[in-house]
């Protein structure tokens, strides 16, 4: 037993930053006076690629970098999410320190000090580009790079952020422009791929793999070719080049399938693959590391100043053979289930022997002799189990789950006027986790409600709804179910319902910005204009854009013009991207049916939305409707159909393309425009629509055939 101990208690103190001293040490000159390229590969198990001995994909490029670099065989992330893993991987600092817990809710604060800001102090270009919203440059992680591309595809805003992504090849592509305006000077580039996240839909040419695993040929792919755009510039050779991801992926190891929840390898045991300059042979190490070791290595290697207060270590010993590493205890956390469902968070320690998962019942795992973390030897090993737990509790000691979005004492009357009776408790983020239901016995409800959310992806609204539902009778405090049942029921047409969701998780979080704007539109729908404003009054302090764009239309809806200008304004002060003030102004002529008045200022204000990823719903539509009505009908084509393409779910677009195919004699068209309104809205609304459509057009045979169908 004296070993185990001992390793433990050593691990206690270094947890706690003791070894920080070892850092003060003269170093040695800089190897890396050539360019530094950061490569994330987003979600990417380390025990799915061949270099870490797997052998159900072939990842060639992968391959030859760890041929000649040095391989970390035990690498971990401190966060299964992707916002907080590179919030640490660029900062050096654990996510309680950064203060980014979460992908929703959480930004970065303005005065963090990232790796590239030293950078670029230096003098070098340093620039980066991503292929996910959740890294999007409102986040904040933006911050010290010269030029930060994260443009995504348009979206509605209705879209899950953490499907929001562009494909790698543009991502890319971006970067090789970036690239090609780069002289022989030191640079910094970081370029990040989403693939392997789901949805998994790797191309064609990969089918021979699973979809996870095709998805990773397909990342290996994208590296090969940012390292041709390399070698083609001479610069290849020169590089230091780092291979990483932020977290694993459950693939049902122990009940997740995907990540979030859990602090198992999985989802924390990540790629690390370092090439230095010039050509060296490959090296493997087996030395536990973890991503805020890297801030301080890139800083020895570079020759930069060490910053203070960092407590990773530099890993240049390990890289270049000329010493050892201090231990360290590997700190890794998981709020997800305690913000989204109401369950205790999760924390873990690792060390070079053993993996502690602090739970309401702790896990503790030998890593020598059972890696796949198969059975928990905390009963078995107490002295073990308490000498890692009070390391963790010494270091999270004097941390809080702080709450996305605080509650003013205005704001916590105004939703009790509104009957959101005790409004504003923070009680639920502080209780002790212990208190809380243990994530591990509620993996079966976790994938029961992502089953639920492929069911709503897939069209299958009815069989959703029942899901959520019965997800909800068993434990009402899950506010994503909530919050997901709300956008089924809005699929079909249950607007009532859905805002009594939306009122569920306003109740248990008054500040959650989708819930607000969600309730608010829904009163909006109903004709409730006074409840609707009060709703959107209340989610300025978290969401000032979108709040005073759903004021402006609350506005529009009063026909108050002096009130939706004034909001409309308000909302462009917010966020500049947003043309409210056009958008409002066009509604105004076209409300009045001056139609050729309005397309002037919507079409600008389509022109000002170029490039941005969350689009303004029935912008697309009204233009195009606008230039129906002037019976202009080949020009209306193209925007009833983008509005179509980034809201599919909007039926009004799709029935004013079906009247517009009609009216320029193309009945087939129509007759399929009706058909794909039903598929997508397969809903009392939208068979309402299409009998509506059918008898429109003469056809009552058609329109009975639609009311038959729903009966």
């Amino acid at each position: 037993m004296k070993r185990p101990v001992l390793l433990v208690a050593v691990v206690a103190i270094v947890a706690l930053g003791v070894w920080a001293m070892l850092r003060h040490a003269v170093a040695a000159p800089s190897p890396a006076d050539g360019p530094v390229v950061l490569i994330s590969i987003d979600t990417l198990r380390a025990d799915h690629l061949p270099a870490y001995g797997y052998t159900r994909v072939r990842t060639p490029n992968i391959d030859a970098l760890a041929s000649e670099g040095i391989v970390f065989e035990q690498a971990y992330s401190h966060s299964p999410q992707t916002l907080p893993s590179h919030t640490s991987i660029l900062s050096g600092q654990l996510p309680f320190e950064h203060g980014v817990r979460d992908n929703i809710g959480f930004t970065v604060r303005k005065d963090q000090w990232f790796v590239q800001q030293a950078l670029h102090e230096r003098g070098w270009p340093t620039a980066a580009f991503v292929s996910a919203y959740v890294l999007r440059a409102a986040t904040g992680i933006n911050q010290g790079f010269d030029a930060f591309d994260s443009d995504m595809p348009a979206v509605s805003p209705e879209a899950s952020i953490g499907q929001v992504q562009r494909d790698g090849s543009l991502t890319l592509a971006a970067a090789e422009r970036w690239l090609a305006d780069e002289g022989p000077k030191p640079f910094f580039l970081f370029v990040h791929f989403y693939e392997p996240h789901k949805p998994y839909a790797p191309p064609a040419r990969f089918a021979q793999y699973g979809p996870y695993d095709g998805e990773i040929a397909y990342a290996d792919e994208l590296v090969g070719r940012l390292f041709d755009r390399l070698r083609a510039m001479h610069l290849y050779d020169r590089s230091t080049i780092v291979l990483l991801a932020d977290h694993g992926e459950g693939l049902g190891d122990h009940g997740e399938q995907e990540h979030g929840m859990f602090l198992y390898r999985e989802t924390t045991h990540v790629p690390l693959i370092v090439k230095l300059p010039g050509r060296h042979g490959a090296k493997r190490i087996a030395t536990p590391v973890q991503h805020i070791d890297l801030v301080p290595t890139l800083l020895d290697l570079t020759g930069a100043p060490a910053h203070p207060g960092l407590r990773g270590r530099s890993l240049r010993p390990l890289l270049e053979g000329t010493g050892a590493i201090a231990d360290a205890g590997i700190y890794s956390e998981a709020l997800y289930s305690r913000y989204h469902f109401g369950w205790s968070e999760l924390y873990a320690l690792t060390d070079a022997r053993y993996r502690l998962i602090r739970a309401p019942r702790d896990e503790l795992y030998d890593l020598e002799r059972d890696p796949r973390e198969s059975t928990s030897i905390a009963a078995a090993r107490p002295q073990v189990r308490q000498a890692m737990r009070s390391a963790l509790e010494s270091l999270i000691a004097s941390t809080a789950i702080a709450a996305p979005s605080a509650v003013s004492d205005d704001d916590r009357q105004r939703l009790a006027a509104l009957g959101y009776v005790g409004s504003g408790s923070t009680d639920s983020l502080s209780l002790p986790g212990d208190r809380l239901p243990d994530p591990k016995d509620k993996v079966h409800v976790l994938e029961k409600y992502r089953r639920a959310s492929d069911l709503a992806g897939g069209l299958k609204y009815a069989d959703a709804t029942a899901l959520y539902r019965e997800l909800l009778a068993e434990d009402p405090e899950m506010s994503d179910v909530w919050l997901q049942l709300a956008q089924v029921l809005l699929r079909q047409g249950l607007t009532a319902d859905a805002v009594d969701a939306y009122q569920q998780v306003i109740k248990r979080h008054p500040k959650d910005a989708g819930s607000l704007i969600g309730a608010a539109s829904g009163l909006l729908r109903l004709g409730r204009v006074d409840e609707a404003q009060q709703h959107a009054e209340l989610a300025v302090s978290v969401t000032p854009a979108a709040a005073h764009e759903l004021l402006a239309k609350v506005a529009l809806a009063r026909h108050d013009r002096a009130a939706a200008i004034r909001e409309a304004r308000l909302a462009e002060e917010a966020d500049p991207t947003l043309p409210m003030p056009l958008y409002v102004e066009g509604l105004l002529a076209y409300n009045q049916g001056h139609y050729a008045e309005a397309l002037g200022p919507l079409l600008r204000a389509r022109q000002q939305l170029q490039g941005r990823t969350l689009q303004m719903n029935d912008l697309n539509y009204y233009i195009g409707d606008a230039y129906a009505r002037l019976e202009r009908y080949s020009e209306a084509e193209p925007y009833l159909l983008e509005e179509i393409r980034v809201f599919p779910h909007n039926t009004r677009a799709r029935a004013g393309l079906a009247m517009l195919y009609r009216a320029m004699g193309r009945d087939a068209d129509s007759e399929r425009a009706i058909a794909e309104l039903l598929r997508v809205s397969p809903t009392t609304e939208g068979r309402s629509l299409a009998v509506q459509l059918w008898t429109m057009f003469g056809e009552p045979e058609k329109a009975a055939a639609v009311r038959r169908a729903g009966s």
